[in-house]
């Protein structure tokens, strides 16, 4: 591109807020073109001045906006990563991509249709230095056979429900587990066991998932999003001759523990697309990360029963 990305944000609550920021003052080679939010008025709060256009569609459709970065909930991620696609934009879409296999698939087979790959799954972590790290440490450990993961945060909103733990919290073990063990998850159970008297009423927290993967291995995490003391995240990979950790980085909250990571991942998506490529996970990886979401919410309905994982590859 002869000019700056001109990138526009859709969706400005704390992470899209978040990513806004980032672009006006931590990432080259890209200018903040605008945003889009249901509420105009925290759209326009984000950062004096900005462009704030009044739809997402609109904000998608605009000859002023080159790439796009979808921050707004799971359940409008289809119409606007589709949307995406249709006006030729590149687009960085959050977690989770969709909330059904179904609606993933229709993002796929979309972009199948293109000349090119045009889209992003917001999985930062494997830009984070310390799980880079440990993905580099992987051939030194022998075959991987197990991952251990925690994951926990101070509170969760009162809105946040049981369902909402596996396919907003968990979804991210679920990808890292797949770029680490570089294999699909054949099969998820989550167990549900007694809930934190400090959790909303009738809310699974905490939780334990089970994935075995179609290779062999075994990876285990536990979620807590109501734990009180800390936002944390560790991952123990164990091999054959070895074992090697991401280190536990208590951390206020998600923002602050993964603020490199983030930084990295937008930079280089900036990066990837000015020269033309995707070069980050696709949407096979989300595809791939909704459907075994899908398989934990089944099997935490059915009291952890394990429940297998359509391979969508």
């Amino acid at each position: 591109m002869s000019g700056p990305l001109r990138v526009g944000v859709v969706g400005v609550g704390v992470m899209g807020a978040d990513h806004a920021r980032r672009l006006t003052s931590r990432v080259t080679g890209a200018v903040l073109a605008g945003v889009s939010d249901p509420f105009p008025g925290r759209a326009g709060a984000v950062l004096p001045g900005v462009r704030v256009f009044s739809s997402a569609l609109s904000l998608i459709g605009s000859a002023d906006v080159d790439a796009v970065l979808i921050a707004s909930p799971g359940a409008a991620h289809e119409e606007q990563v589709l949307a995406c696609l249709a006006a030729g934009k590149w687009v960085l879409c959050e977690k989770p991509l969709t909330l059904t296999v179904a609606s993933a698939q229709r993002l796929v087979a979309a972009e199948a249709a293109l000349p090119r790959p045009l889209a992003q799954v917001g999985f930062m972590r494997r830009f984070d230095p310390a799980y880079t790290r440990l993905h580099g440490l992987l051939p030194s450990l022998g075959r991987l056979l197990l991952l251990h993961n925690i994951h926990r945060n101070v509170s969760a909103p009162a809105s946040f429900t049981s369902e909402m733990i596996v396919r907003d919290s968990l979804v991210h073990e679920v990808d890292i587990c797949r770029w680490l063990f570089a294999d699909e998850i054949a099969s998820v159970s989550v167990l549900s066991p007694a809930a934190s008297g400090l959790a909303p009423s009738g809310v699974q927290d905490p939780q334990v998932a089970i994935f075995r993967m179609a290779g062999g291995g075994i990876a285990t995490t536990e979620v807590f999003v109501n734990s009180q003391v800390g936002y944390e995240v560790r991952c123990e990979a164990v091999g054959e001759t070895d074992s090697a950790f991401v280190p536990a980085s208590p951390a206020p909250d998600f923002l602050v523990r993964f603020a490199p990571a983030y930084d990295i991942e937008v930079q280089a998506w900036v990066s990837a697309c000015s020269h033309g490529f995707v070069g980050g996970p696709g949407l096979q990886d989300g595809l791939a990360a909704t459907a075994a979401s899908e398989a934990g919410v089944r099997s935490l309905r059915n009291g952890g029963t394990p429940v297998a994982v359509r391979d969508f590859s």
